[in-house]
């Protein structure tokens, strides 16, 4: 039996062309506060952001503890991949959502 929770959250996702730089960082949390005093609803979760890039340091990442402001950062491919590559990050993206689901009641 799956319990289903509702949850409405403002979702603000900018699309670099280029890698991810750490100013990146602080131009989505200025657009996070302005939805959260602006824009955001009773009873709505706080304001996340999504930055898609071209690619990205982890090392840049953990540095800027981003999930701590709400913000997560991932690449674009900016080529087609290996049948067999995109296969294993197809499943390892899955493994990866898994794990971070609730176990369900």
């Amino acid at each position: 039996m799956f319990h289903y929770l509702q949850v409405y959250v403002l979702v603000a996702i900018e699309l670099k062309l280029g890698e991810f730089k750490p100013g990146d960082k602080g131009q989505l949390e200025l657009y996070l506060k302005w939805l959260d005093r602006y824009e955001r609803k009773a009873g709505e979760e706080k304001p996340i952001g999504l930055i898609l890039c071209a690619g990205k340091l982890h090392e840049t990442i953990e540095l800027l503890d981003m999930e701590q402001s709400g913000i997560q950062v991932s690449s674009y491919w900016t080529e087609i991949l290996p049948k067999k590559e995109l296969e294993r990050k197809l499943h390892e993206a899955v493994r990866l959502a898994r794990l971070r689901l609730p176990a369900a009641a």
